[in-house]
């Protein structure tokens, strides 16, 4: 498999795709190096202790108070040991309101939640993570091989600084006990500085901040098994190779530079960007997968589409599933998506195939450097699994909620809309005693409102009992109206015919008229224009002199 980084970087916000066999699965964007959080350690003042949630919020500085649960408090543990040993420890016993503590974010602020952080401080190097507070010698399960688990644990025992943990990372498999050395020198110096400043400054405040974006794809992503570094930005470029030279000097040789303009373009990485932020995502063989990302979960649902297959239902169904899950891991890593995740694939009759299908997720997810986990198929045939949320995914990152739909994603159709109008009219009609009423609105919702020849406005106008100006506004949203009296036959005709008799104005032909071809539509504020003769010059600015004007429409002759 051929893997490859790329990375775009820009004054504005810096890019990183890693790509397999040309395909991007996974995409990082830091738009300030301010913007992250995870992996910083503050000192930090307890604010609030929960018993009734044995939890504790903390202020570290930020908007949103941290939130710190009893296991992330006690004193130092076993990572393995797990959650048991807190059942019966009170947050109350460990932490005290105006305790000042050191804490490190694990966990972004994600809506509304605060980060999430924990007393027990990790410390990544190259090839090991330092864990001050643990007594502890951990190795990497993607490490396989028991013979070079038991040799990377040894040596790990050795350099270890007494009382203090390590974790041998994936990257370590196969390095000497000097390289081990350099990264714990590196590590403790870090540690030291970090208990130094804590010394000496007040809670709360910022005491390590953890590496820019390039400098952790780096330290944590490239490595023996990426074949190529590509990067965009000459100083970037150097920086990278000044960095390696001190961490790994053979990666040299993989980096890169390519200064064109758009290299995510140019890589076919945006277009995979803008498909990832689309909720329908095709498969190859026609079928496609419907993505709904929720705050408790996300649900993904497995549709045949326009694969039909070629021998029988069975065969077809299973063909779809095996392709969707291997998209559907591919689609969590590049999307980033995170917590409980549903998945809700074809009903197969045979269990072998089921769990050929679910064979095929787990191989593809051992891929995912997130920790993630399969818990297999439910009684109603959806597969359940977890993947560890730290950062937000890509749409949280690039996307906000719609302020028109509120994050409903959907609108209210012209229909319900015209019929609400219609509604602020006669509530209007009957409080006003002005005769006339302007309505502008969104113009397909206007062309409900006038109706085919203007018969809705007629019917309108007979049961309110008033002149009636409805307008079409392409700036007005499909849910926005404005409805207001007009008062005076000055302020009826300066506000609702934006255009006089002789007047000679120029417009764009829009397109040729519904029912007489050989004239043409152009529009001003949303104020239709009919022009004579005008249905062949569609795309064309004219100059033309309005003749006659109505309501509704101005006819207009070409100059």
């Amino acid at each position: 498999m051929l893997k490859e980084i790329v990375i775009n970087a820009r004054d504005e916000e810096t890019r990183v795709a890693v790509l397999e066999d040309k395909i991007p699965v996974e995409v990082y964007i830091e738009r300030s190096p301010n913007q992250r959080l995870v992996g910083n350690i503050f000192k930090g003042r307890v604010e609030n202790v929960l018993p009734g949630m044995q939890a504790a919020f903390v202020d570290i500085g930020l908007e949103k108070n941290a939130f710190l649960y009893v296991e992330d408090a006690q004193p130092s543990r076993n990572p393995e040991a797990g959650q048991s040993s807190t059942f019966n420890i009170n947050i109350g016993d460990i932490l005290k309101q105006g305790q000042e503590i050191i804490v490190q974010i694990v966990k972004e602020p994600i809506g509304t939640k605060g980060p999430r952080v924990t007393t027990h401080i990790t410390l990544p190097g190259r090839y090991l993570v330092l864990m001050p507070t643990v007594d502890y010698v951990g190795i990497s399960r993607r490490i396989e091989s028991e013979k070079e688990r038991e040799r990377l644990k040894e040596l790990a025992g050795r350099v270890k600084p007494e009382g203090m943990g390590v974790i041998v990372r994936t990257v370590a498999e196969g390095v000497c006990e000097e390289e081990f050395n350099q990264d714990i020198v590196l590590l403790t110096k870090l540690w030291r500085k970090i208990q130094s400043r804590a010394a000496n400054c007040s809670a709360p405040n910022l005491l390590h901040r953890d590496l820019e974006l390039v400098q952790r794809m780096l330290r944590d992503v490239f490595s023996e098994d990426v074949d190529r570094l590509t990067l965009d930005s000459r100083s970037e470029y150097e920086k990278v190779l000044e960095i390696l030279d001190i961490i790994d000097p053979k990666l040299k040789l993989k980096v890169f530079l390519d200064e064109r303009e758009n290299i995510f373009e140019d890589y076919g990485i945006s277009v995979e960007l803008e498909r990832a932020l689309k909720r329908r995502v095709w498969l190859k063989c026609g079928a496609y997968l419907v993505i709904d990302q929720a705050e408790a979960l996300t649900a993904i649902d497995v549709n045949t589409g326009k694969f039909v297959g070629s021998t029988n239902l069975e065969d077809t169904v299973l063909r779809t599933n095996l392709e969707a899950a291997v998209e559907i891991a591919r689609q969590l890593r590049l999307r980033n998506l995170g917590g409980i995740i549903i998945i809700d694939f074809i009903d197969m009759v045979e269990e072998a195939h089921r769990n050929q299908v679910l064979a095929t997720l787990e191989e593809e997810i051992k891929k995912d450097k997130t920790k993630t986990n399969i818990l297999g198929i439910t009684q109603l045939g959806l597969v359940e699994m977890t993947r560890k949320k730290v950062r937000p995914s890509l749409a949280e990152v690039v996307q906000k909620p719609c302020p028109y739909c509120e994050g409903r994603g959907k609108v209210l159709s012209e229909e319900t809309v015209s019929i609400h109008i219609k509604t602020q009219i006669y509530q209007l009609a009957r409080q006003t005693m002005a005769d006339t009423i302007l309505v502008e609105a969104n113009p397909m919702v206007a062309a409900r409102l006038i109706g085919a020849g203007g018969v809705n406005l007629r019917e309108l106008e007979q049961k309110t009992g008033k002149n009636l100006y409805i307008r079409g506004n392409a700036t007005h949203h499909l849910e926005q109206v404005t409805i207001k009296p007009l008062s005076g036959q000055d302020e009826v005709i300066s506000q609702t015919l934006p255009v006089k008799p002789g007047e000679i104005i120029e417009v764009k032909v829009e397109e040729p008229h519904i029912s007489n071809p050989h004239d043409g539509i152009a529009r001003m504020d949303g104020f239709i224009i009919d022009v004579e003769g005008g249905g062949c010059l569609v795309g064309e600015w004219v100059s033309v002199e309005v003749v006659k004007v109505h309501r509704t429409y101005a006819k207009a002759r070409l100059v």
